[in-house]
């Protein structure tokens, strides 16, 4: 074989090497393994243009790389289901670093964990451990959202069991989603929502925090409803009862930042559980995108908007530190705090609304959101609250 053709030979045979995986690609490099079976995550594919028409749950901005390993965290009659994980910079098994996981959002019938990617990248890049998980759905599975929440559960439960190999404090797990992913971490932090039967219970599925993007906080309008399972109205009424996290809060639930478009749907129902939440002495905030849709958060600049009132907030809670290290988008991207979390004072049997504090105000005080407030009292002449 003369010199030519043979370096010809050697060519085509690194080229078929690396195509079909018989040799690694030059500097490819994963996070140290955690002891269990993983499956080493390939290249991103490009998503879509903005310009063409795409679902409200579908990520229009590019990941900075793929997820670092991919694990099964548990096996269904309808098939496997894996947690996609993006590890930090200089990450070991030994660290206790915080962690989140993502729940993707499509209605509890389509989607899939790509569409968080962009953003578990982003965490995992400030220090923290990053996930995005599967959860069955009904154009897949054939299943209904109950086993959506069971499924988002057992995916907590399996992180926070599995700590000391993915490097993570399991007192510091926040939850995430957007849409019917939101829901479901929503739901994580309520106990009445459904287990599964092999779940081990003594796991805790509530995360710590909440970063919540257009949730779905009350499954009982007519239009939800009919994506329960059940074959009569009233069975799909009770499924949609028990899984409507709004119903179920308590004082002591989670920390919770929730963003919404203001054209969005969804935003009243939004408003509800925030408000119920802040009565209940949790702390919440709420912000919205003027003028912008469901799934907003899924294309820049509101993309970057989001990330960095989520730094913030998890800044505020002791998760990360150091300033963020994405750019603010702009002024056409300010996001706006909503002004109804005022919290004011009433008494059972008074007929005012008080600040703290204020010398008329006696036992059995309960704190109460200010546009509700002025709904159903009178402000106070003493102590002068916002009116």
């Amino acid at each position: 074989m003369d010199t030519s053709k043979f370096f010809t030979f050697v060519i085509a045979m690194a080229v078929i090497g690396t195509v079909f995986g018989l040799c690694p690609l030059a500097g490819s490099q994963q996070a140290e393994d955690p002891e269990m079976k993983t499956k080493p995550s390939k290249a991103m594919p490009k998503t879509q243009p903005a310009t063409k028409p795409v679902h409200a749950d579908t990520s229009l901005v590019d990941p900075i790389r793929a997820p670092d390993k991919e694990f099964i965290f548990k096996t269904t009659p309808q098939g496997d289901l894996k947690i996609h994980f993006y590890f930090p910079p200089n990450w070991k098994k030994t660290d206790k670093r915080p962690a989140i996981v993502f729940f993707f959002g499509g209605g509890f019938r389509i989607g899939a964990p790509g569409q968080f990617y962009s953003k578990a990248a982003y965490f995992a890049s400030r220090g923290m451990v990053a996930a995005s998980a599967a959860y069955r759905i009904k154009s897949k599975h054939n299943t209904a959202p109950d086993k959506c929440v069971e499924d988002a559960k057992s995916a907590i439960r399996w992180m926070r069991k599995n700590s000391a190999d993915l490097g993570i404090d399991p007192e510091k797990l926040a939850g995430s989603g957007g849409s019917a992913g939101g829901h479901l971490a929503a739901c994580a932090a309520v106990s009445p929502t459904p287990d599964a039967e092999d779940d081990d219970l003594s796991v805790s599925a509530k995360p710590n925090v909440l970063i919540l993007f257009n949730p779905v906080t009350d499954l009982r309008g007519p239009r939800i409803k009919d994506m329960m399972g059940g074959e009569t109205d009233a069975e799909k009424a009770r499924m949609a009862k028990s899984l409507s996290p709004v119903l179920y809060l308590k004082k002591g639930d989670p920390a919770v930042i929730i963003f919404y478009g203001t054209k969005d749907r969804f935003l009243p129902i939004g408003r509800d559980y925030v408000r119920k939440y802040l009565e209940l002495g949790n702390r919440a905030e709420l912000w919205t995108a003027e003028n912008q849709p469901h799934g907003f958060f899924n294309a820049s600049p509101w993309h970057e908007a989001t990330l960095l009132k989520s730094d913030e907030f998890l800044r505020s809670v002791g998760y990360l530190s150091g300033p963020a290290t994405i750019k603010f988008p702009g002024p056409k991207a300010a996001l706006k705090k909503d002004a109804f979390d005022v919290i004011v004072y009433v008494t059972p049997t008074g007929s005012k609304y008080h600040l703290k504090g204020c010398s008329y105000l006696r036992k059995n005080i309960r704190p109460i959101t200010l546009d509700n407030a002025k709904a159903r009292y009178a402000p106070c002449s003493r102590c002068g609250p916002p009116q």
